[in-house]
This record gives structure tokens, sequence and C-alpha cells, in this order.
């Protein structure tokens, strides 16, 4: 195979790649919204804790980063100058704080609610919509 043909296909499985994070971000973002409003809409009959919504959008916003990584790895591959290398860092030290904080935030309000549940004779990962 030729250089500029490997080149173009690692070129477009960045792009999917790319395409594909976005799509993971919309759509959790959307079910967050989705999920924020039907629990704010029912809050007059029984609590709703925004924990969740909070939990479900941090995920998918570390996998919809954790790809875009990947993606920008690939375009580093196929052209490594030194610009692109120091952008390329740049990007990814901004990125892996950004996952590292969400995942924290993720694992301390999921520990949270599993000992809320735990008090309260739920099982973990359960709703006060689904209790």
């Amino acid at each position: 195979m030729s250089p500029v043909l490997i080149e173009e296909f690692v070129r477009i499985v960045s792009v999917g790649i790319e395409v594909l994070a976005v799509i993971v971000i919309g759509h959790g973002s959307i079910v967050a919204a989705y999920t924020a409003l039907l629990g704010a809409r029912r809050a007059r009959e029984r609590p709703f804790h925004y924990e969740h919504v909070r939990i479900s959008l941090a995920r998918a916003l570390v996998l919809g980063l954790e790809l875009e990584v990947g993606a920008d790895l690939l375009e580093t591959v196929v052209s490594p100058t030194w610009y692109r290398i120091g952008i390329l860092s740049a990007i990814v030290v901004l990125r892996i704080v950004l996952n590292y904080v969400l995942q924290r935030d993720i694992d301390h309000l999921q520990s949270r609610l599993e000992s809320e549940s735990a008090s309260n004779g739920r099982t973990a990962g359960q709703t006060d919509m689904e209790a």
C-alpha cells in the first residue's frame, strides 16, 4: 500500500471517530436534558435527585473526550510535525485534566448516591422515580 493511501485512510478513520465523539456527547446531553426536565416536572409529586443526571452526562462527556483524544493521536501519526505534536500535547493535557476531574466527580457522586441508597433501603443506582 502506498503511504498516501494509508494517510488518507487514517484521516477518514480519524474523522469517523470525531463524528462518533460528537454523537456520544450530543446523545448524552439530550438524554440528560430530557431526564432533568422530566424530573423537574415530576418533582412536585416526589423528590428527584439531579446527581443521576450529572453522572449520566459526565459519563458521556468522558467517553466523548476519550474518543477525541484517539482521533487526535491518529491525526498526529499521519502528519507528525513539531507544531502538530505541540498542539496535540496541549489538547491531550487539557483533556486528561478534564477527564480526571469528571471521573473524580462521577466516582464521588456515585459513592454518595450508593451510601444514601443503602441508608434508604434502595438498591444502588435506583432513582427516586424507580423506588
